[in-house]
This record gives C-alpha cells, sequence and structure tokens, in this order.
C-alpha cells in the first residue's frame, strides 16, 4: 500500500493547542489534511466510587501521577472529599510534562516533588530511594501492566485507585468520511473503532500505530498495520507519518515519469 499517495490523515486525538505542532509541520510541508477526533475521551469517577475501593486519603504519604489526566482527577476527588491535602505530601510524575502541569494545584517550591525521564520505569529509583512511604497511584481503569509490575518490584506499600475512566467515544457521524491514514495511539481506540463501525473494512486506507499494544489490538482485528511507531529513526507517530508520506510521494513520482 505503500506506493499510494497520502492527502489526508485522521489523527485519533485532540488537536493540539500550540502553534507548533509536528503535525501543522507535516501538514504544510507536504500538503496533506490532517483531522483529529479522540475515538476515547476519560470520564471521572465519583468520591463515592473512590470510597467503595476502600480509599481513605489520609492513609497516603506519595502520590504518583503517570499523565495530567491522573493530576486533574486526583485534585478533583480531593476537593469532592473535602480533603485537604498536607504540606508534606510528596509527588512523583512520571515525566517534566506532568511534572510542570502540577503546578496548576500546588505552589511548586514549597513541595516535594521528584520527575522520572519519559517512562514509568525510570521512576523507579526515585520511587525505592522513599520505599517507606505509603504511595497511592490515581489512575484509569486501564493500566499499562509496566507499571504495576514496576512497583510490585520494588516491594513498596502502594495501592491503586480509579479515579477516572477510559471510555469510547460516539464517532458514528464519521460514518461517510473517508482518510487515506488513521492514526491510533491505544488498543481503546481500535476497539471504538469497531464498536462505532463494526463493518469497517480497511480496503486502501493505511493504519498507523503508536505502540506493541496498540499493533497487537490491531492485528487481532484483522487490520493490515502500514506504519509503526516508534520505529528506529522515527521516534514519534509525526516522524513515523511523514517518513510514509515522503516514501509514498516518491514511488507516486516515480510511477509518472
Amino acid at each position: 500500500m505503500s506506493n499510494l499517495k497520502v492527502k489526508t490523515i485522521l489523527v485519533s486525538q485532540p488537536e493540539p493547542k500550540v502553534e507548533n505542532s509536528p503535525y501543522y509541520d507535516l501538514q504544510n510541508k507536504f500538503k496533506v489534511k490532517i483531522d483529529f477526533r479522540p475515538f476515547i475521551h476519560v470520564e471521572g469517577v465519583s468520591a463515592k466510587e473512590v470510597r467503595v475501593q476502600k480509599i481513605d486519603l489520609n492513609n497516603f504519604t506519595a502520590i504518583i501521577f503517570t499523565s495530567k489526566n491522573s493530576v486533574d482527577h486526583f485534585f478533583r476527588v480531593a476537593e469532592e472529599m473535602r480533603y485537604k491535602i498536607p504540606e508534606d505530601l510528596k509527588y512523583f510524575c512520571q515525566s517534566e510534562a506532568v511534572a510542570f502541569y502540577l503546578q496548576k494545584y500546588v505552589v511548586y517550591r514549597k513541595r516535594k516533588i521528584y520527575v522520572g525521564q519519559k517512562d514509568f520505569v525510570d521512576l523507579a529509583p526515585l520511587i525505592k530511594k522513599y520505599k517507606d512511604e505509603k504511595f497511592l497511584l490515581p489512575n484509569t481503569d486501564q493500566l499499562n501492566h509496566d507499571v504495576p509490575q514496576t512497583l510490585d518490584g520494588l516491594k513498596v506499600d502502594w495501592k491503586q485507585g480509579i479515579f477516572y475512566r477510559t471510555v469510547m467515544s460516539d464517532l458514528t457521524d464519521l460514518k461517510d468520511v473517508y482518510y487515506d491514514v488513521l492514526a491510533f495511539f491505544s488498543p481503546t481506540g481500535i476497539k471504538s473503532l469497531f464498536k462505532n463501525f463494526p463493518d469497517f473494512e480497511q480496503n486502501n486506507t493505511r493504519i498507523a500505530v503508536f505502540g506493541s499494544t496498540t499493533q497487537k489490538e490491531a492485528l487481532d482485528h484483522g487490520l493490515r498495520v502500514d506504519i509503526i511507531a516508534p520505529a528506529p529513526g522515527t521516534p514519534s507517530m509525526t516522524g513515523a507519518l511523514e517518513k510514509y508520506v515522503a516514501e509514498a510521494r516518491i514511488k507516486e513520482n516515480k510511477k509518472l515519469l
């Protein structure tokens, strides 16, 4: 399928809010039309539902944040529970982006904040250093398997709390819309495609996936995966898309000669 020119791409995520997004660079460089539409969205769990999970926020001395969503929903639930957040509470953030986002809720210089590099496993040495803390992991109902594996391996006292759920979006208005490439970032995104369009036939549509679990879900649904990220030389989805679009264009031009 790589000899087919790409003119339209649907990215199954919200549109970037920054002007210098690489998606816009890709759009301008190759004159492709890129649309954004989340195939999944997040819904918060009530404080009552959190209590049913036998979670008392007073019992924890450290919070582990893996995403901006986990930050938002922890502080939302804390407010609903009228929990006064102690100043000596420790925060462990998976990445700099998550730690930076935390400033929306806490005064950075007055708090104990520990930051990983990118992947959850990068947090392990920091968590191990404070292994006597009682850790709460406010998260989604669809947690990456490497998170509990890492925490269990460290033999620390930790508990997961489901503070929000990942839900499939209603996409039925897209029924008659055709795109050359569909880009997916999670297994749930693939499931959402088939929930909304049970009779989906791939035909000439190229499927782009980010991560091995997303790739597996696509293959399990009988899809042909044409674009994979991260890959050697293309660590990002935009990089993988750009490489594919460029190669398809070269083949198209050679065919015209």
